[in-house]
């Protein structure tokens, strides 16, 4: 892939297609998308980058896998769970989420968005029990 910039309006990145979250479990989660910024064969990575943003009063599933990920957070405040314990987050607030941590994102009473670098090949969550 030859070397490019994606240009922001909004939190909506050129030529890149809003999706949903996941295609499946949507009782696991409310009011989130995703866009795939980077990432895969085609850009020569073996990580990928996407931009999650959930919708006030929204959250992400309560997961884990054997996979890390870093997060960072570009706008809104919310929480994150990791394990045991919560913490609030806001923008530029960076979160790691070892391998195998139980992890959950909510936004508090505006958008909550941030950047999730992981890698490309990776193993399937396994919901909160």
């Amino acid at each position: 892939m030859k070397s490019r910039v994606l240009r922001s309006r909004g939190f909506r990145w050129q030529g890149i297609e809003r999706r949903a979250y996941r295609e499946t479990d949507a009782e696991t989660f409310r009011g989130i998308t995703r866009q795939t910024l980077f990432g895969g064969d085609a850009a020569g990575l073996s990580s990928e980058a996407r931009y999650f943003e959930i919708e006030p009063g929204g959250f992400s599933s309560c997961e884990s896998h054997a996979h890390a990920h870093l997060v960072i957070v570009l706008r809104g405040r919310g929480t994150v769970r990791l394990d045991d314990e919560r913490f609030e987050i806001e923008p530029f607030d960076c979160v790691h989420v070892s391998p195998h941590a139980v992890h959950q994102f909510r936004a508090g009473d505006e958008p909550l968005g941030f950047l999730c670098v992981v890698d490309r090949e990776r193993d399937r969550p396994r919901p909160c029990e």
